[in-house]
């Protein structure tokens, strides 16, 4: 019969949470140090340095490096994604009055903690499975560009005319912002609103 394993609590926390942050630890060292250096600069040397844990607490939780860097840009993905459903759930207004809601509040949070756009931005050749994660997370907002039009428009459209607008939409507002951030010096309110006439320009014509 196999030995059931013993789970230790030390100082009131338990193992499985000490794990939770150890881990935590991890992704912030990693994202730390990718946001400041690059991708090529996150190792399992450096990170478990900033982390002050060693490898084996490391490939605890990854199999290797580039599953951390994965789990990084997953995780910056799903908080900018959160961002934008969440700001725009929070107005109740026009369509245009999402967008710009949706896209200030984006713009913000970027401009809040630059190390955003050099994640989001890194070679995606860099990593095995990047450039895939990357496709799935601007299909994501794709998706979401698509309903809010649906929702918002009357007039019927060809589907695949539609997510043709909406991948154009989000690659051109994805360039604004990469080249905004070259030189941050416009204020968040105008480049969202800018981003916005042109989104509504496209998704509004006529086909």
């Amino acid at each position: 019969m196999a030995r059931a394993e013993v789970v230790r609590s030390y100082r009131g926390i338990s193992a499985a949470n000490r794990r939770d942050e150890r881990r935590d630890k991890l992704l912030i060292a990693a994202r730390q140090i990718w946001g400041e250096a690059g991708a090529s600069e996150v190792t399992v040397r450096r990170v478990c340095a900033a982390s002050g844990l060693t490898p084996r607490y490391f490939y605890e939780h990854f199999v290797t490096r580039d599953a951390l860097v994965l789990a990084v840009a997953e995780q910056v993905n799903q908080e900018l994604f959160t961002t934008l459903v969440d700001a725009s759930q929070a107005e109740p207004g026009t369509l245009e009055r999402k967008l710009l809601r949706a896209l200030t509040t984006y713009l913000d949070t970027i401009a809040a903690d630059p190390s955003i756009h050099r994640i989001l931005t890194s070679d995606t050749h860099s990593v095995a499975g990047l450039e895939e994660l990357r496709s799935r997370a601007v299909g994501i907002v794709t998706d979401l560009v698509m309903q809010y039009s649906a929702e918002f428009l009357d007039t019927p459209t060809n589907p695949q005319l539609r997510r043709q607008e909406a991948l154009f939409v989000v690659g051109g507002i994805n360039q604004l912002v990469a080249t905004w951030l070259d030189d941050p010096a416009q204020p968040t309110t105008e480049v969202a609103a800018l981003c916005t006439e042109l989104a509504l320009a496209v998704v509004n014509r006529v086909p």
